[in-house]
This record gives C-alpha cells, sequence and structure tokens, in this order.
C-alpha cells in the first residue's frame, strides 16, 4: 500500500482492530435485551456484580464456569471496554450486556439453583435476573397445588 513494510503492518493492524471493535459492537447490538430488559440489567449490576463474585469462589461449581465468570470480572475491572464508560447510557450498556451474556451461559451450565442460593438483593432483582438470562424459575412440583376450592 504505503511501500513501506512498517507502514503497511501498522495500517493492518490498526484496520484490524477497528474491523474486530465493529463486528464486538453488532454483536452486542444483536444480544442486548430487548424492550424493558436493558434497564434492568442495569439496575441489578450491582447485585449482579456481588453474584459473580460469589460464584467465581464456590468451588463446587464446574471449573469452566468459574474462569468465565472470573473473565468478566477482570472486563469488568479494566477501564478499556468496547464501548468507554464516559458515554452516557451506552457506556455501561456494554456492561451490563456482557455481564447478562455471561449469566446466561452460567444459568445454562451451573443451573438456576446455584444461582439463587448465591444471590445477594431481593427476590424482584432475582426475578429480573432470570428475565435477563432468558430462563424461567423451574416451577416446584412437590408442592401440592393451591386453588381455592
Amino acid at each position: 500500500m504505503t511501500g513501506s513494510f512498517w507502514w503497511d503492518l501498522v495500517i493492518g493492524i490498526v484496520g484490524a482492530l477497528l474491523l474486530a471493535w465493529l463486528v464486538l459492537v453488532i454483536a452486542l447490538a444483536i444480544m442486548r435485551p430487548r424492550g424493558g430488559l436493558l434497564g434492568e440489567a442495569l439496575r441489578v449490576l450491582p447485585d449482579a456484580l456481588r453474584l459473580v463474585r460469589r460464584l467465581a469462589a464456590d468451588r463446587t461449581l464446574p471449573r469452566g464456569v468459574r474462569i468465565r465468570l472470573g473473565l468478566l470480572l477482570v472486563y469488568l475491572a479494566v477501564p478499556i471496554d468496547l464501548i468507554p464508560d464516559f458515554i452516557p447510557v451506552l457506556g455501561y450498556a456494554d456492561d451490563a450486556i456482557i455481564a447478562a451474556v455471561v449469566l446466561r451461559s452460567v444459568v445454562r451450565r451451573a443451573g438456576l439453583q446455584a444461582v439463587r442460593a448465591h444471590w445477594p438483593g431481593t427476590d424482584d432483582g432475582f426475578a429480573a435476573l432470570v428475565r435477563l438470562t432468558g430462563l424461567a424459575e423451574p416451577t416446584d412440583t412437590g408442592r401440592p397445588n393451591q386453588t381455592a376450592g
């Protein structure tokens, strides 16, 4: 392109990084929670962070789950994000979306009961987390059906 190996290398690396960033932003846009779920994700994010820390420390969970959670904690702790945090709403939305995607995979692998056992927040917050992960809480079939008679 430029005739200089080093400039071509720099341009290629910068172009590849920009393309990778664009692909990740598009993936986030596709995987984002629909409707009001993004607002719920932002609301339960502090409890979700405590949940992630507790789950990552639980030695009874599969190793892959704990590694995923550890990587999520590192991503959230590193100040460099896909979308910088100083951009209003969108800056924290990427953190919420990535946390929701990782928690969805954790719930599918470790089970909803493991997540419920470590949930530090309210029942409403846990219900929001269940909606974010796209999984319904299993019904308790051990209890008799209580209908008015």
